[in-house]
């Protein structure tokens, strides 16, 4: 197969790039570095299996000379982060709804019928219900929020109007190799890894008893796979939860990575966190239902937090020279 990834050169995109190489597809990756990393995929670019299209999902044009002669679409790119999407509504509007709107466009145009997509749990907003399960939403809480949930709504447009086949991926909390520690919106897993290699302690927000689904990347590559090649006709046209389908606090979570990387130094086991403010446009807790991607894709995700984890902080561990904050 022939395969467009959006957003190829980042976290999740560089991950999937790569195990899709190794099942001998061809990859395709459109990416403008904004927020990609071209080490994601250096290693690539000289196989003949990958091609590298520089550009941004904004201009339409670029989105046609990406998909020309592919067979399926899987759009990650976006501008993420709700505190950047807070601070700049307008860039983030753009990118994740006019972008998104020209990749579907462009995919439709180019005859491919399968589009699948990156959906975010932040679409649940200010439901307070546990676990969330797709169909039970609230009202969104930022406006990155607001943009991906738009996304899902103009997939479900392009499925009912034009015949295509769009799956939308609800993805919770992905950590994982390859996840960028720098600068102010980055996750909060390669952040506090970043600060406790370098013996300083992290700021978590609030009281630190806020919790989240951590998800792993191999999970999520897993998922990814299931929605392009699924062959079973109700799976099509729905958005699914991404998850492991555990939630831990973020004190929890500190502590295990405290533990994880103490094992390579102990030094950092005495060294503490500290609370600040919430964060505006924060919800308090998040936990996944997976039945639905487990009944119609056989989503069966091998990694908990725990081993998720223990992987993630060898692969920082081996890869400390290069970590900023």
């Amino acid at each position: 197969m022939k395969i467009v990834i959006t957003g190829g050169a980042g976290f999740i995109g560089s991950n999937t790039c790569v195990d899709l190489i190794s099942n001998e597809h061809d990859v395709v990756c459109l990416d403008n570095f904004l927020t990609g990393k071209r080490e994601n995929i250096e290693h690539l670019l000289n196989l003949p299996q990958f091609s590298l299209v520089e550009g941004d999902i904004r201009d339409l044009d670029t989105c046609r000379k990406a998909v020309k002669g592919a067979d399926l679409v899987l759009h990650l790119a976006a501008l993420g982060s709700v505190p950047r999407s807070i601070a700049d509504p307008v860039t983030t509007n753009d990118i994740n709804i006019n972008g998104s709107l020209n990749m579907i466009v462009a995919t439709r145009d180019e005859g491919i019928k399968r589009f699948v997509y990156a959906a975010s749990s932040s679409t649940y907003g200010d439901s307070e219900s546990l676990p969330k399960v797709e169909h039970i939403i609230g009202r969104p809480l930022s406006p990155y929020a607001i943009t991906k949930y738009v996304s899902e709504l103009y997939a479900d447009v392009f499925a009912k109007t034009y015949d295509m086949e769009c799956i939308g991926l609800r993805y919770f909390n992905v950590f994982g190799r390859r996840q960028d520690p720098k600068g102010a919106y980055a996750a909060v897993i390669p952040k506090f890894t970043a600060l406790l290699l370098n013996h300083e302690g992290p700021v978590i927000n609030g009281d630190g008893t806020f919790s989240r689904d951590f998800t792993y990347i191999d999970n999520v590559i897993q998922i990814n796979k299931l929605a392009l090649f699924t062959k079973n006709k109700e799976a099509l046209n729905e958005v699914y939860n991404v998850a492991y389908g555990e939630s831990s606090t973020l004190n929890e979570l500190y502590e295990e990575i405290k533990s994880n990387l103490s094992q390579y130094d102990s030094n950092l086991s005495s060294i503490k966190s500290v609370h600040g403010p919430n964060r505006k446009g924060d919800i308090p807790h998040s936990l996944a239902s997976i039945e639905k991607a487990q009944r119609l894709l056989d989503y069966n995700p091998l990694f908990s937090l725990k081993s998720g984890l223990e992987a993630t902080m060898k692969w920082y561990w081996d890869h400390k020279s290069s970590l900023e904050v």
